[in-house]
């Protein structure tokens, strides 16, 4: 019984362990599965010196059939990741995990080049660095693992622990390794050391918990370099690849130690990458077109692709104040030669007017070793915003570890097979800018132009043995001759201060620059923008200033002036006495003045529970269908059975026997964080009784108990994805708190055709599918000078509301911050239009009658009302105006209806 608790607990310390990593480390689904597994293999084989090689490899076969060789003279296995999906911080997880739940202090990283080795450096070391691999782990911001390397090992004394801290992480560059190994001679952490009898390399291979992790190993499988490395006789040897085969003379050859394949469609399936596509022109036709015109006319639609997707990465930083991305082309060349004609064919005036004359570079491919690293590092700077360069030509495909994520056009001109094409050109460019997709077509989609080649390689990604299936864009030379540019439309009190927008670039537009600024001397804009700081600080007063309204009190104005005054500095040389200076309350009383009729008082609430929080399911009844796992062979269950020394850790997933089938449902369901036992033990043991009832339906007791055990991860799973749909929480109370008085109109952001004038908001446009391309202006009441409409009936609306309404606007993202439930996620709810009238502020969502009772919509509205409620509250309370919420049906507005009619019509 003691030794059943024990192991008990000891598994429970492990999956807290994995739990917290891969919490703290924010881990995707992928990598958490990998750590998972790491974790059930330290279980059914602890990892220690000297084992049987052929045993182990049988214990973990019969639970990882695809592992059949380590093909190593140690324990080895690879975790297959695909391009983006994080295998450095898998690395950084795998390392912490071993460290924390098992004592493990030494690990063995090896690059397989100088880029990778540079890189992994930094993001092992530098814990200022943005992808830092322990950043969350708090074991190491205490106590940071010693990074020993290829370089600087030789300088310390390795027996001396107090110099490289509780644990020592290696890195070191298998090709210099494979270098200095040429001829037969050793390679030099081989040869003595001067601060020690025996060698480094002795010594490390003379640790009893040494592991070695190997980056990108299909590079080195073969190297005399990695036969060296079997010497240092490690413990456990990890791999990580994108590509877990070697390429021999009869074609691709797998690996043998494969345990977690997560290849490049599954990762596209799950929006961990880009979304490649191959790119053709509407009417395509090459006859009678020389080779030299078709290379020439995808080298210009690509750069057109590239200014567009520049201008969509702008728009969508500004729209969601995300950091801006400056993409970058890369165009693969024939050969040295034929590079150096594309760069001075781009570098000539006349390519685009000479625009991109200071910002091509061209990687000489024929260049190798030390040279080419030194090169490709260079690279590594375009994803800098203030490095200059946006076409990159390249000979030679780039190679691992060049992990920018701002590629978002490729024009490959040489001459490939379709298969080629598809493994080579997309590789490099998969990573997402911002670690996600975004929704955003342009934003989360790479282009392989591709004009010549686009049905091949269609036909060849949509085989059923294809790896990947590949969107097609199909580019309309009207469209793309069309210029697009970003255009950002800032409040009206903005754009009469003469404040401009931060980080903008050579195709940032600003609305409103025909606007009447309120002060025309500069010293007065100067004094203005700083009042209007100022102003905007004291949103966080509440107290002192709760409305907009407010801030027309003497006392809120005197200390206005004062702060402006304590901010305020002459221009240099002018002396005070000597220079006029400005008037002040003069300018702090307009500055309020036009903030106040411009801007409509939105309070920042926020909704939190008062005392304790009580959280849990409901029950409810399974959905199994679909879960239909076969019976386990008996010749598994005899691998899993094979020496009773070893029957009490390979049973199962836990290897743990339990007395009840329905024990193996409630001991993985325990695993999960939101899941307490001792609150919802009863729940917990219906939905294990429903889930044994339904394998027992096609299986026997024993064959049920058998799959409960092997699957009981995955099980597991299943069942709680459905508990969140019948999950509650209930507080004692809740309180309403006004974080903010008011808040500044934040800013929008929209992409258009600077060949296409602004529309008049009261003229229906010829192509209303298309509404989204048109950007109105001539507004009287708006509280922007421009405004983007999803819909005809937006427009009707905002004809409607700037006659009725005293002022209006529609909201950018982030503006009220409403979130509403949607599953087990809360997104935030964008409000389509505000508008202020004498006596109320209405916030208005006009929606097609077919979409009224749509689930979403409701939820939508549901907490539109709560928040418009502790809104009115708010005001009434200070003096304001009562918010109303309007879900208007779209086929109601017409220009003959009035904001009073439809509010009284629709009103929630």
């Amino acid at each position: 019984m003691c030794a059943y608790k024990a192991k008990r607990s000891t598994k429970a310390a492990m999956n807290r362990h994995v739990n917290a990593i891969a919490g703290r480390l924010s881990l995707r689904a992928p990598q958490r599965r990998s750590l998972e597994i790491l974790d059930r293999i330290t279980e059914i084989t602890p990892p220690k010196k000297d084992r049987d090689l052929l045993a182990t490899l049988e214990i973990i076969r019969s639970e990882f059939p695809s592992v059949t060789d380590f093909e190593r003279e140690f324990p080895s296995l690879c975790f297959a990741l695909a391009t983006g999906v994080g295998k450095t911080r898998l690395m950084g997880a795998f390392i912490s995990y071993l460290h924390l739940a098992h004592g493990i202090n030494n690990f063995f990283v090896l690059a397989p080049n100088l880029t990778i080795y540079n890189k992994l450096i930094t993001d092992f070391s530098d814990r200022t660095y943005s992808k830092y691999v322990f950043k969350g782990i708090s074991d190491f911001a205490i106590d940071a693992p010693a990074i020993i390397t290829g370089d600087n090992y030789n300088q310390h004394d390795p027996a001396s622990g107090t110099l490289f801290g509780g644990v020592r992480i290696n890195i070191f560059n298998i090709s210099k390794i494979n270098s200095e190994v040429r001829g037969g001679k050793a390679p030099r952490i081989k040869r003595l050391s001067e601060y020690i009898g025996e060698s480094y390399f002795d010594y490390l291979a003379g640790l009893p918990d040494l592991v070695l992790l190997m980056d990108e190993s299909h590079r080195y499988r073969a190297s005399a370099g990695i036969r060296a490395i079997n010497e240092l006789k490690p413990i456990l040897g990890l791999e990580l690849t994108a590509t877990p085969f070697v390429e021999g003379t009869k074609g691709a050859v797998p690996f043998k130690n494969v345990i977690v394949d997560y290849p490049l469609g599954k990762a596209m399936e799950d929006g961990f990458v880009k979304e490649p596509a191959v790119v053709t022109r509407k009417n395509f036709n090459p006859a009678g077109m020389s080779p030299e015109e078709i290379e020439r006319m995808k080298l210009e639609d690509g750069v057109r692709l590239h200014e567009s997707a520049k201008v969509e990465l702008e728009t969508y930083a500004r729209e969601t104040d995300n950091k801006i991305v400056k993409p970058f082309l890369l165009v693969i060349a024939r050969d040295t030669t034929h590079a150096w004609q594309l760069l001075a064919l781009i570098q000539s005036d006349g390519f685009f007017e000479g625009r991109y004359k200071d910002k091509v570079i061209q990687v000489d491919s024929s260049r190798t070793g030390a040279d080419e690293e030194e090169m490709i590092e260079r690279l590594l700077k375009v994803e800098h915003p203030e490095e200059p360069t946006e076409i990159v030509i390249h000979v030679n495909m780039l190679k691992e570890g060049w992990d920018v994520t701002n590629l978002y056009t490729i024009v490959p001109l040489r001459a490939a097979n379709a298969r080629t094409l598809i493994e080579q050109s997309i590789g490099r460019g998969l990573r997402l800018p911002y670690g996600k997709r975004t929704g955003v077509t342009a934003v989360d989609r790479l282009n392989i132009v591709a004009h010549d080649k686009f049905q091949e390689i269609i036909d060849e990604a949509n085989r059923p043995d294809s790896a990947i299936h590949l969107k097609a864009v199909v580019l309309d030379i009207d469209e793309l001759d069309q210029k697009t540019a970003t255009i950002v439309s800032q409040s009206q009190v903005a754009t009469q201060l003469g404040i401009k927008p931060a980080d903008t670039t050579v195709s940032t537009q600003i609305a409103g620059q025909d606007v009447q600024p309120l002060f025309t001397k500069p010293e007065e804009q100067k004094v203005a923008q700083i009042a209007y700081e100022v102003i905007r600080k004291m949103e966080n007063q509440p107290r002192t200033v709760p409305t907009l309204a407010h801030l027309k009190n003497p006392e809120v104005q005197a200390a206005i002036v004062k702060a402006v005054q304590e901010q305020h500095r002459p221009k240099q040389l002018e002396l005070e006495g000597v220079a006029e200076l400005p008037d002040f309350t003069a300018i702090v009383a307009q500055t309020v003045e036009l903030v106040t009729q411009h801007t409509i008082d939105i309070p920042r609430i926020l909704v939190v529970p008062k005392g304790e929080v009580k959280a849990g399911f409901k029950p409810f009844t399974l959905k199994l269908d679909t879960l239909r796992y076969p019976a386990v062979s008996d010749e598994l269950w005899i691998q899993h059975l094979r020496t009773s020394q070893r029957d009490k850790v390979t049973l199962g997933a836990g290897g743990i026997e339990e007395k009840r089938i329905e024990d193996y449902v409630v001991s993985g369901l325990m695993d999960f964080d939101d899941i307490s036992y001792d609150d919802q033990a009863d729940l917990l043991y219906d939905l294990a009784a429903q889930t044994a009832k339904h394998f027992c339906s096609y299986l026997s007791e024993d064959e049920a108990r058998r799959v409960l055990r092997c699957y009981q991860h995955d099980i597991a799973r299943f069942i709680h994805a459905q508990m969140q749909d019948h999950s509650w929480e209930e507080a004692v109370d809740y309180e309403v708190v006004v974080s903010k008085g008011y808040v500044e109109l934040k800013p929008s952001a929209y992409t258009y055709s600077i060949n296409d004038p602004v529309a008049d908001y009261r003229i229906s446009p010829n192509d209303k599918s298309n509404m989204s391309k048109y950007v109105f202006g001539g507004f009287t009441r708006c509280l922007y000078p421009i405004q983007k409409f999803a819909s005809d009936a937006e427009r009707l609306l905002a004809v409607i509301i700037d006659r009725d309404a005293m002022k209006w606007f529609k909201p950018a993202k982030g503006q009220f911050q409403i979130f509403y439930k949607q599953g087990a996620d809360h997104p935030e709810y964008q409000p389509d239009f505000v508008a202020e009238t004498n006596d109320a502020i209405y916030m208005l969502e006009p929606k097609a009658s077919n979409q009224m009772t749509d689930p979403i919509v409701i939820a939508k509205k549901e907490a539109a009302i709560r928040w418009c409620k502790n809104a009115s509250d708010y005001a009434r309370a200070n003096g304001g105006k009562p918010w109303r919420y309007v879900l208007i049906r779209h086929n109601a507005i017409a220009q003959n209806m009035t904001l009073e009619g439809l509010s009284q019509q629709f009103t929630s």
